[in-house]
């Protein structure tokens, strides 16, 4: 697409591939340009112009610096054609969470050593639950804890573990390692041959993507079983 093109017609005629909002959704922020995401939280354009060329000549006008750009002020920022009192508030309170993450001190994430780590995890969550539920947990090279998501909740002795919802949890999380976690409302701890079996299924799925299985716990009121521990799945 030429940028004379794109001066006479609007983001909506576009090619989808090349819309921001699409083109971000699509293939992640990191593709974006400058312009693009200004843009993006622009919204619109004028007659004659696309958002994205709107934000170039604002990005044109500080050299194509983003630092010279956070500096200008909402009366600075209306003088551009295109660029109204809300959407010059928009662009101030987007350049002022971008100043707040850099001063923000990154999230400590809790790291899991042994089962008992994540034991002390879930059980507040699921140990005295009169159901079962599947849970798992994503973990970084550290192993420490991205994020854990509910993957099933059942009846009182069962519920259903969909491999291919770990999976997809996993690599959404770009996880290294995983960790899986049920609870037993009965208070028996001893595996049944399906928590055994599907443990043994989901270690040897996610092994093709490169994540291992760091754990199964299998967690009651009273105490916790882990796989790791009793070798049935390597640790």
């Amino acid at each position: 697409m030429s940028r004379e093109d794109e001066t006479y017609r609007p983001i909506r005629a576009w090619n989808e591939n090349d819309r921001p909002r699409e083109k971000l959704e699509r293939i992640g922020r990191a593709h974006l340009s400058d312009a693009e995401l200004i843009a993006i939280l622009l919204g619109s354009g004028t007659r004659n112009e696309s958002a994205v060329e709107v934000a170039r000549r604002m990005l044109h006008s500080v050299n194509d610096n983003l630092v010279e750009f956070g500096k200008l002020t909402i009366p600075e920022l209306q003088q551009f054609q295109g660029v109204g009192p809300a959407k010059a508030i928009t662009l101030t309170a987007a350049i002022e969470l971008g100043r707040r993450r850099q001063e923000a001190a990154p999230l400590q994430r809790k790291q899991v050593h042994c089962s008992k780590d994540i034991h002390e995890i879930f059980s507040p969550r699921i140990g005295d639950l009169p159901h079962e539920e599947f849970w798992a947990m994503c973990l970084n090279r550290s192993n420490k804890i991205i994020n854990s998501r509910r993957i099933s909740s059942g009846g009182i002795s069962s519920t259903v573990a969909d491999i291919r919802l770990i999976m997809r949890f996993a690599i959404e999380s770009n996880a290294s390692t995983l960790i899986i976690c049920h609870n037993h409302p009965s208070g028996n701890l001893k595996p049944s041959e399906q928590d055994i079996r599907i443990t043994k299924s989901i270690a040897q799925a996610v092994k093709y993507l490169d994540i291992q299985l760091l754990d199964h716990l299998i967690v009651t009121e009273s105490g916790f079983y882990s796989f790791s521990d009793e070798g049935i799945i390597a640790s």
